[in-house]
């Protein structure tokens, strides 16, 4: 075989070249345990290595990609880091550019998450063209979630708050464990098949990759996917993506998000139907003010001026009509006033201060509200808030009704 005279930079060239034109590495997940850790200060890049019992890679992560992580990587912790493998010229190693550090004790799941997203993906699951849109104007709006998590509570009040007189109704179901995938799936076929909605939230709070588990399943995707009715997924905080957030319709960063999504602005469609109104009444009456103008024009006209009789008719007809017009939008704007009265009257009827006023206390322990007797204990200190003010005082007995 002939021998070749290259360069070192043709050397390094070469073996980049072969590095990455290889598909096995433009995407890789490696395992390993940390070591030789550092953030450096100035850049904000991150340089560590990963290393087992018989070898040593290594990498790393620059800024713009470290800046999303949910660990601090440290020496010695167990880990897995996906992205590229390529070669640095300039120091003539290859290294694995890293996009997602992952604690190992999660990267099971993980990688079987990640292998069902590609799996469906390829199905055709995700595509765009199965998109829905969502209605403007729901009437009704389905909500499958915890009861008892902050994120129904954060969807009913902006929802409430932006578009009163839509009805919010809530499927109780469990977001995590065992149980979750059959009480998520349950709460779309509910929707569908027994109380029409328009629009359909399902989601959770924020929590770990193991919390979203029912959420990274084959079966949500297809049920999702299913649902004749549009979907909006909100899993998680802005940064959390699971495969329900593939397969809905829209996928919202928060559970407070997917509820503006699903809403319109109460107050900017009371501004839009005001300036609407306004708009429609000047084309009126300038509608009206020319046929009056070509009827005063063809009233002066000496060949019809036997025809005064007629025209001062046709006058009154064009002041009626004028009359029956501005009843109509009169009935409108009252029917309209009428509903958003009755969608503030519910806001009031719930509203926390109402309820105070009634006689009744909000009651905390340690800043947190609690609504039950066996919350406390003797020698707790406890600050109940009235309509007028607070009162702080100290337990000194509890007394528990007898089940």
């Amino acid at each position: 075989m002939e021998n070749r005279q290259l360069t070192v930079t043709q050397v390094t060239e070469f073996i980049k070249m072969m590095i990455d034109g290889s598909p096995y590495l433009r995407s890789v997940s490696v395992s390993g345990e940390i070591s030789n850790f550092n953030h450096h200060f100035a850049s904000g890049h991150m340089y560590f290595t990963l290393k087992d019992d018989k070898a040593q890679l290594k990498c790393v992560m620059y800024r713009s990609q470290n800046l999303k992580l949910k660990i601090i990587p440290e020496n010695g912790m167990k880990v897995i880091c996906t992205g590229y493998i390529s070669v640095y010229a300039q120091d003539g190693r290859y290294q694995l550019y890293v996009s997602d550090i992952i604690n190992d004790g999660i990267g099971a799941l993980y990688i079987e998450a990640e292998r069902i997203r590609k799996m469906l993906e390829a199905k055709g699951i995700f595509d765009e063209k199965l998109k829905r849109p969502l209605p403007k104007y729901p009437d009704k709006i389905g909500v499958i979630t915890s009861q008892t998590g902050a994120a129904v509570r954060d969807i009913i009040n902006i929802a409430t708050s932006r578009y009163p007189s839509c009805e919010l109704i809530i499927y109780p179901a469990v977001v995590q464990g065992a149980t979750a995938l059959k009480t998520l799936t349950e709460g779309l076929l509910y929707f569908n098949d027994r109380q029409k909605t328009d629009v359909i939230i399902i989601g959770r709070g924020g929590g770990s990759i193991e919390d979203f588990q029912p959420f990274n399943t084959e079966e949500i995707a297809y049920a999702v996917r299913g649902s004749k009715v549009p979907v909006i997924s909100a899993v998680g905080h802005e940064t959390d993506f699971t495969i329900c957030d593939f397969a809905a319709d829209v996928r919202a960063s928060t559970p407070s998000h997917a509820a503006e999504l699903a809403t319109p602005d109460g107050e900017a469609l009371k501004t839009l139907f005001s300036a609407e109104k306004d708009r429609i009444v000047q084309r009126i009456k300038k509608k009206l003010s020319d046929n009056k103008n070509t009827i005063d024009k063809f009233a002066s006209s000496r060949a019809l001026s036997s025809y005064q009789n007629q025209i001062n008719d046709r006058r009154q007809m064009i002041d009626a009509m004028s009359d029956k017009t501005a009843d109509k939008f009169n009935i409108i704007l009252l029917k309209r006033k009428k509903e958003f009265e009755t969608a503030a009257a519910k806001l009031e009827a719930v509203s926390p201060l109402k309820v105070l006023s009634s006689g009744y206390a909000y009651i905390e322990k340690d800043g947190v509200p609690k609504s039950n007797a066996a919350d406390f204990k003797k020698g707790d200190k406890i600050k109940v808030t009235m309509n007028d003010g607070a009162v702080v005082s100290t337990v000194d007995e509890v007394i528990l009704n007898e089940k």
